[in-house]
């Protein structure tokens, strides 16, 4: 077992471990030690003990708590992010590459400017980190996305009318299938399942637990059920509400309305929901 704390670097971000140093809690902003040098980040977890199989690299360690000096310095290299933005995208432009500039990031000590871009396949830019080196006179790096992380980064509204999950509340991304939306109901139609991003939704991954536990305990389409009415087939099923409509075996075939806490299965039979392959998740 290892002690960590977790710690993220944005709002919405995902939470990573790190050696723990004394006096911690959560809300607290440190400077953390990581690949690409020192970085603020804010403590969103407690310490903590984890099995050592949790850490899947070298553990970095905290450095410090952030000084008002550090918290000063990002909140200036902060204000510097939109003009650095602006002359990356011009350069994007006389450079002719087919890429999308999304965010630009400084590092605490201004020593690194980060660019966040999407493309819809590898690019070479070699010669526009050329270009902005000899501007900004630091290191340049340029890091390819993906669109649900750029959903993520730029925030919006999604078909719901509230802010995006992905900006909201979710630390990381799932894969998400098309049976889920089949399982739910919901039309197959690209434009009414898909995100702002283009893919599947992430709210259809976090419903699914319900619907799973929704199908176990309701008869699927063809069942064969005891009611009070006496035994029939199911011909339609509202898995939310629990109602079913019956047909009669009897002669008179009649169709009625039934909740599922009122009928016994006999003969379970569920749809085949087709192919389940996921959808990966852009990182």
């Amino acid at each position: 077992m290892t002690k960590v704390i977790s710690v993220k670097f944005r709002d919405n971000g995902k939470g990573y471990y790190f050696k723990p140093i004394d006096g911690l809690k959560i809300g607290d902003t440190v400077i953390v030690d990581t690949a690409s040098g020192n970085v603020m980040g804010t403590v969103c977890e407690d310490v903590k003990e984890v099995s050592d199989d949790q850490i899947v690299s070298a553990l970095k360690k905290v450095i410090r708590k952030a000084t008002n000096e550090d918290i000063k310095m990002a909140e200036e290299n902060k204000k510097k992010e939109p003009k650095a933005f602006e002359v990356c995208a011009q350069k994007i432009v006389d450079r002719g590459l087919l890429m999308k500039l999304v965010d630009v990031e400084y590092s605490i000590d201004g020593g690194r400017i980060t660019f966040f871009f999407t493309a819809d396949g590898r690019i070479d830019f070699r010669e526009l980190v050329k270009d902005l080196a000899a501007h900004f006179h630091t290191r340049i790096e340029l890091r390819q996305i993906g669109v649900r992380d750029e959903a993520r980064m730029l925030g919006g509204l999604g078909i719901c009318g509230y802010p995006y999950c992905c900006k909201q509340f979710l630390d990381d991304f799932q894969p998400v299938s098309i049976k889920m939306a089949k399982e739910q109901g919901l039309s197959l139609n690209p434009t009414k399942i898909s995100g702002s991003c283009g893919r599947l939704m992430c709210c259809l991954k976090y419903e699914q637990e319900s619907y799973d536990h929704l199908m176990k305990i309701t008869p699927g389409l063809g069942s064969t059920v005891k009611t009070p009415e006496g035994i029939g087939i199911v011909t339609d099923v509202n898995l939310i509400t629990g109602n079913l409509m019956v047909k009669s075996k009897d002669d008179d075939g009649i169709i009625y309305k039934i909740n599922r806490k009122d009928v016994k299965i006999l003969a379970s039979k569920k749809k085949n929901e087709g192919n389940d392959k996921p959808e990966e998740p852009q990182k």
